[in-house]
């Protein structure tokens, strides 16, 4: 029983339920910057991966690109004072031959799970790469695997984060001298985030507390609303978002998404109900079910960040298969 509750923990969320193939090319270099300001401090990289070397879905191969940014010190969403935070940001890029692929590109901000970096979800995220989007993952700084004593309850500060880090991205690509100059489309952006990443982007897209109006789509991936966010959900609008939710998970039970997706009555949103799904299972390593998840979040993206109206029909016959996941829209229960 120890270990099975330890396991649970340290899965992703820990939070109690709301009361109520070419020959690879080295990628562009890692950057740090402080404050906004590009430091000299020596850079490394990752080579560049055929997309079907990760089981990814799209025609481009990716490049890997490292970064820290440091949010200056500010005054958090709750009031309390927040000093410098270092966000390492992961991402992955489609290329063309051994440089990014030629721009503006979309943007996906992703948002890890409690005591989780961005590599467990390499296959998803690279999957969203391959499909020819920029993907950035930013470790939070007081909650990821990298923290020896993570706090769950700096969850609050996290939106504020992906701001800080989806504003240093776009004066990256519009730096003349920089790899990614030119490689960002600011008006096609959005977010996914999974358990307490989830909970971190739903606030981001819907929370009076610090939404981010540049959204134009989010996925939450198994999260809820965070009780302690000092805003409403819900209360001014919010861009088009898809739940996805496992029938079987203890973590963050379908009762949290549900929540979620029934709130939001005025913009496009959708519930996939993956059947006997755990809280980790559908977003990491190469599986059936993170294929499935793969499938569906890139058509949502590609029909409202760019618009694809045929997108629509590749995410209903993805989302739904006999016995394995259904997909609803529009209010509707999930069977």
């Amino acid at each position: 029983m120890i270990a099975v509750l330890l396991a649970l923990v340290t899965a992703c969320a820990g939070h109690p339920p709301p009361a109520a193939a070419t020959p690879p090319a080295t990628s562009s270099a890692a950057t740090s910057s402080k404050a906004g300001t590009p430091s000299a401090r020596p850079a490394t990289s990752a080579p560049a991966r055929p997309a079907a070397a990760a089981g990814t879905l799209g025609r481009y191969r990716i490049g890997e690109r490292l970064l820290a940014f440091v949010e200056p010190a500010h005054t958090g969403p709750a009031g309390q004072y927040l000093g410098p935070r270092t966000l390492d940001t992961v991402v992955w890029y489609p290329l063309a031959g051994s440089r990014p692929a030629a721009g503006p590109l979309p943007l996906i901000m992703f948002g890890p799970g409690f005591m989780q970096c961005s590599s467990p979800y390499s296959s998803l995220l690279e999957s969203w790469a391959s499909a020819g989007y920029v993907v950035a993952a930013v470790d939070f700084p007081r909650t990821s695997c990298r923290v020896a004593d993570p706090y769950e309850a700096d969850l609050v500060n996290q939106p504020r984060d992906v701001t800080y880090a989806l504003s240093r991205l776009l004066d990256l690509s519009a730096q003349p001298h920089d790899p990614f100059h030119g490689l960002l489309d600011r008006h096609e952006v959005g977010a996914a985030g999974q358990s307490d990443g989830g909970d971190t982007v739903a606030a981001l897209a819907a929370n009076g507390c610090c939404a981010d109006r540049r959204l134009a789509a989010v996925a939450v991936l198994s999260g809820a609303e965070w009780p302690p966010m000092p805003g409403r959900y819900f209360a001014h609008g919010a861009p088009p978002m898809l739940f996805v939710q496992g029938s079987a998970d203890t973590i963050n039970p379908p009762w949290t998404s549900l929540q979620l997706y029934r709130a939001d009555q005025e913009q496009a949103r959708y519930y996939l109900d993956l059947f006997g799904m755990d809280h980790m299972t559908p977003y990491t390593g190469v599986n059936p079910v993170e294929r499935r998840v793969a499938q569906v979040t890139v058509a949502f993206f590609d029909r409202y960040l760019l618009g694809q109206a045929r997108a629509l029909a590749t995410m209903t016959t993805e989302g739904n298969a006999s016995g394995a996941a259904a997909l609803v829209s529009g209010g509707v229960s999930p069977p």
